[in-house]
């Protein structure tokens, strides 16, 4: 019989797996360009329906008692970032740039894991086993309950799973997932989505963690876990420049605990560690006496983070000045620039405007605005921020500096530091309690920020 007929072309979005029945350059869901894809896929036979066996609800209370309880995998970062442990049935999505150390990490979480007793399987579709085996070696991990393969086919993975019995799977990386039973090759949409879509179900019907690691590329060419993030409970992703010595993990998802938590790690021959004192570590170059950087307070979470803002504003040699930011919003930005044009009569029109984040961070908080500014201006008076003096802010369009959450939070980090001065908005200095350790000064336009701020 010819199958042929049963075949058709779809189109899908490799950012995010939206599909298409034609090409198109841009994605309308995500903004993607030339990330339209064409597929191949069989279209299903229509079977008879059959008889569907009956089952059962259980009462919410009865579930209650079934809650087991979290896995500590021996790096205590790591643990609370998922909210005090891993869930023995749940699956977890970690997702990053190639090389950021995904793949070192989830094998130190199995190694942990190995270490108390329970048993893992590492599947790699990328790399031999002994590679593996000796990036193992090197970071430390010896348990013999933690077993490699290198398969990429999931009835061998399946074979596996039911011959080992292992309490976690670790499936690196999601994109070398193969189902034969697909006629779309590696890395497509469809095998990645179909794939996941059974190992996860597989997994949590024989009560085992799953660990997908999914690789992400700058331009969005390759399928990345976007597409699988409604499948899973929890969504890791790691942040940070390849070349930087540590990494941020960011918790996106999840259903045990809480969202939009941070871990700090640094990279070495031997894994990765986690940081215990973060604000430190971004500060830990931070010249007081040149002009154009300010000390800011960002809080991740629950983790207040003191870090270290750039600006430079010089004279531009084009008839366009250049506008460039590294870790900080580039659209706040301008909107920095416009505010400080109107209300400071500060004039950025024949000026290139530079700003950096130090460390490689990207931080989405308004808090950082204050200490931009103050940077701008500083770069512009060629004045020094003052010593030991954090910023802390969100400023208006009109020129007024707002107040932030989470104050306290942010002033007890700057005091645990040793820093001795804390500006901030008014309506935040009017709800806190005086302070012996730190002084607090409070502004409220843009006006009274160079007084209070530079030398």
């Amino acid at each position: 019989m010819n199958t042929k007929s049963n075949d058709k072309t779809i189109y899908v979005c490799s950012a995010c797996g939206r599909g298409f029945s034609r090409w198109i350059g841009k994605c309308p869901d995500c903004g993607e360009w030339n990330t339209i894809i064409e597929e191949k896929v069989t279209a299903a036979r229509p079977k008879k329906r059959s008889v569907v066996p009956e089952t059962d609800a259980t009462p919410i209370t009865l579930c209650h008692s079934r809650q087991q309880p979290m896995i500590q995998c021996g790096i205590d970062e790591f643990d609370l970032l998922l909210g005090g442990g891993l869930v023995p049935d749940s699956s977890i999505l970690i997702g990053g740039e190639p090389g950021i150390g995904k793949s070192t990490l989830m094998l130190q979480v199995a190694g942990g894991l190995a270490n108390q007793n329970l048993s893992a399987l590492y599947c790699t579709g990328e790399e031999s086993t002994q590679q593996v085996g000796m990036r193992g070696a090197r970071i430390g991990i010896h348990s013999e309950l933690l077993q490699i393969a290198a398969v990429r086919e999931l009835p061998q993975i399946y074979a596996l799973i039911n011959r080992i019995k292992p309490a976690v799977v670790v499936i690196d990386s999601a994109q070398t997932l193969y189902d034969p039973e697909l006629e779309s090759a590696p890395g497509t949409v469809s095998q990645i989505r179909s794939t996941a879509a059974e190992l996860v179900d597989f997994c949590k019907r024989g009560d085992m963690l799953l660990v997908l690691i999914g690789h992400i590329t700058k331009d969005g060419a390759i399928a990345g876990p976007k597409i699988l993030e409604h499948l899973v409970d929890v969504v890791l992703y790691f942040e940070g420049e390849s070349h930087n010595w540590f990494r941020l993990l960011r918790v996106k998802k999840n259903r045990f605990g809480p969202a939009s938590e941070i871990g700090i790690f640094q990279i070495g021959e031997e894994g990765l560690f986690a940081v215990g004192n973060p604000s430190e570590l971004f500060l830990n170059e931070y010249p007081e006496d040149i002009p154009g950087r300010a000390v800011v307070t960002a809080v991740e979470g629950q983790r207040p983070l003191l870090l270290e803002i750039q600006a430079l504003a010089t004279q531009t040699n084009f008839g366009f000045p250049q506008r460039v930011s590294s870790g900080y919003d580039s659209r706040r930005l301008a909107l920095m620039l416009a505010i400080l044009e109107k209300r400071q009569r500060i004039q950025f029109g024949q000026r290139d405007v530079f700003v950096n984040l130090a460390g490689g961070l990207k931080i989405d908080d308004p808090a950082l605005d204050l200490g931009l500014v103050a940077a701008l201006i500083s770069s512009v008076e060629d004045i020094p921020v003052q010593p030991q003096t954090v910023l802390i802010g969100e400023v208006g369009l009109s020129g007024e500096v707002r107040a932030v959450p989470f104050a306290e939070r942010r002033i007890a980090e700057a005091a645990k530091l040793g820093f001795q001065k804390v500006i901030l908005p008014k309506k935040n200095l009017r709800g806190l309690k005086p302070r012996n350790d730190i002084a607090l000064v409070g502004v409220e336009k843009l006006q009274e920020l160079p007084k209070a701020a530079l030398m």
